[in-house]
């Protein structure tokens, strides 16, 4: 992803399950929710904010 069009992203997205921030892990090309332990994966661009797509750790 366009890291300005990311940044800008990162500013309006918020964890679909408890509504904190997320965060970009750019080696994984995954955003994740600390608060929930949740990774949600980017598809052709797309962040998919699903609780069921998501993979815990």
């Amino acid at each position: 992803m366009e890291e300005k069009i990311l940044n800008e992203l990162l500013e309006i997205l918020a964890c679909p399950i408890c509504k904190g921030d997320i965060e970009y892990k750019q080696d994984e090309n995954k955003l994740i929710c600390n608060k929930c332990r949740l990774k949600f994966p980017i598809k052709e661009g797309i962040p998919i904010l699903l609780e069921e797509e998501a993979e815990k750790f």
